[in-house]
């Protein structure tokens, strides 16, 4: 059973991670770091500081990434009345257009793969990742 995850799940999810970033940087014109912080921010991540923590990368990258993501009117620099060096960060209206039209090829992407399955392999599929849910997720 360790054989068959290592052979499947690491796999299957460099090849979707992979497709994502590549209709990122093709389709969107950004750079790995630009769609990394625009990930981030749409996941919770508010300040270049806690980007930089996160993606273990200086905070002068991250700054550059988010500037350019400003210009390009994908996020949005808030002002913090209690500390004015702190400036949160939020996706703009496009920015989260732009994130769900990557998010939105990726599941067709995946779609595109799961179609290949039965309609009997697709539910043996759907029975055993919740199977691997339940071994990794439930307490």
């Amino acid at each position: 059973m360790i054989d068959k995850f290592w052979e499947s799940v690491p796999p299957a999810w460099r090849q979707t991670r992979s497709q994502i970033r590549r209709n990122a940087v093709e389709k969107f014109k950004m750079t790995e770091e630009q769609f990394q912080v625009l990930r981030r921010i749409c996941d919770g991540s508010t300040s270049v500081s806690s980007l930089a923590d996160t993606s273990q990368t200086s905070r002068s990258a991250v700054s550059k990434a988010v500037e350019s993501l400003v210009r390009r009117g994908l996020v949005a620099r808030s002002l913090n009345q209690q500390d004015r060096r702190n400036l949160p960060l939020a996706l703009t209206e496009e920015g989260r257009r732009v994130m769900d039209l990557i998010y939105g090829d990726a599941e067709a992407w995946l779609c595109s793969r799961f179609a290949r399955l039965t309609v009997e392999e697709t539910k043996l599929l759907l029975q055993g990742l919740e199977l691997l849910r339940i071994a990794f997720l439930k307490p």
